[in-house]
Order: structure tokens, then sequence, then C-alpha cells
């Protein structure tokens, strides 16, 4: 006997639905181990049951391991069981799951101006830093944080860094937090760079490449100039333009988009692209 119908018992699966819903695992604590969701229920419940030794089977082995009870709820279809699984990942956060589980760390970029120097702010806390103009929220830390180092790195050709003692210490204000200015940008302004982060346009970019070509301490350095603007081009079209396009589809009012909200405002943009793709 499988070591699932051990544990739940060789009639369990029959009294799984065969329909959309999210399932929970409990330990022998009554604790939620994991939170899942699923187009059918009984056939992603039977891959536990079924999983194998290699390396794609480790994790379903391992949760029916840890397992004493499994619950199940029924949804009507299968975009308000993924939305469902995310609320409870978020209230919930079991700890064996891990998407979806920290979008407080989903981050954000914001943009300040104070006279002549123009502040860039990148953070999981917008609410320590008011005064900028955020944009976000963004999933990938790494995307996202490379592009932001990327761009501090480049405008450093361009423009005149600010003293870190003139931030007057906004950036240790929160751990996951960085912020830096830049005084006398040539050709560069809030409105362009914002208009960068919202995923509306990456013209700023081509006029920054611009300005470098006529640096010859940017020149010299050219591949480094050249992989730090690639990784703006990628941010902007993994992260700011996808963003752009959901909250537009989709017609999301709030600016930035709160953490909380990212993964479903991204759940709801997919399952209407996947519907117009299925009406063509």
């Amino acid at each position: 006997m499988r070591h699932f119908d051990k544990k739940f018992g060789p009639e369990f699966l029959a009294t799984v639905p065969a329909e959309p819903g999210v399932y929970r695992f409990f330990d022998d604590a009554g604790v939620v181990v994991y939170v899942g969701k699923a187009k059918n229920l009984r056939r992603r419940l039977t891959q536990y049951r079924m999983a194998g030794p290699g390396r794609r089977g480790k994790k379903p082995r391992m949760l029916v391991k840890e397992a004493t009870s499994i619950e199940w709820e029924v949804f009507p279809t299968e975009l308000d069981a993924c939305l469902a699984e995310v609320r409870l990942i978020q209230d919930l956060r079991p700890r064996q799951n891990i998407a979806s589980a920290f979008a407080f760390l989903y981050p954000l970029i914001g943009v300040q101006t104070q006279r002549d120097t123009l502040r860039f702010c990148y953070t999981t806390s917008p609410d320590l830093f008011p005064g900028y103009t955020f944009h976000g929220a963004f999933r990938s830390r790494d995307t996202t944080g490379e592009a932001f180092f990327a761009l501090m790195r480049l405008l450093r050709w361009v423009g005149h860094p600010e003293p870190r003692r003139s931030l007057g210490g906004e950036d240790q204000r929160d751990e996951h937090s960085y912020v830096f200015g830049f005084r006398r940008l040539p050709g560069a302004h809030a409105t362009a760079w914002n208009a960068f982060f919202r995923g509306e346009h990456d013209v700023v970019i081509a006029d920054l490449a611009c300005k470098l070509l006529e640096r010859p301490s940017a020149r010299a350095k050219a591949h480094e100039v050249q992989t730090d603007l690639r990784s703006l081009r990628c941010f902007f079209q993994e992260e700011a333009e996808m963003l752009r396009r959901a909250v537009t589809e989709l017609g999301f009012a709030p600016w930035p988009v709160p953490q909380t909200e990212r993964d479903p405002l991204f759940l709801r943009f997919r399952a209407g692209s996947r519907a117009h793709i299925d009406l063509a």
C-alpha cells in the first residue's frame, strides 16, 4: 500500500471533487504547512499519491510525509482558485510555500527632485520615504535591483553624485533600502525617469546612452556600460512595461501597485490574456 493511502485512507481520493479548488496540508499540530491550487483537485492530489522517487517527486513526498490531514475548498473557476491560493499564502505564510509568501519584499523604485538634485530610492518599505514618487511593486528583486544599481553606476559618468552625508541617512531607515542623489544631470528630468519606471517608454535610456558616448571615460569602459544598459532594458521589458500593461488592461487604479496586490493583479491579467488567445 502506498504511503499516501496509509496516511489518508485508500478511499480518500474518491471523496475529492474533480473541480477547481485550493487544498491545504496540515501537520499534527493543526498548522497549515502548505497551500496549493488546482484546476482539478482530484487529479492534483492523485499526483501526490503517485509521486516517484526522482527529483520532481521530492517535495510531494516530503509534504505527504509531513502532513497528517488534507482539506480542500472548491471554487467556480481556476482563476478564483489561484486568487484564493495567493491570499491564503499571504495570510498564513505556510513554511513550505515560497512564491507569494513574502510580498512585503517586492521592491519599489522612487524618484524625487530637490533643487538641482535628482534622487532615486530602491526600497521594500516605501512608507519610510515620504516625498518620493514610487513605482512598482516589481516582482523580481534580482532584475529590479540589478537595473537600479546599473543606473546608479551609469549616472556617475554624466552627473555629480551627491555626497552620502547630504542624504541625511535616508538609506539607513531600512536595511533593504538604498538612496542615491545626482546633481546637474544633463538632459534628464524627473518626468522622464518617472515615465521609465512606470513602464510608459524608455526614451530616457537612449538619451542616457548618447550622453555616455560624449564621455571619454565612459567610452573607455564600453563593455561595462553596455552591460548596465542591457540590465536597464531588461528591467523595462520584463518588469516595468509588463506591470504597466497589466494595470492598463485591467483598469487597476492604485499606483504604485500595493505589494500584496501585485500577484493577484498578474493572475487576472494572464487569465485575461489566455481568454483572448482562446477566443482568437
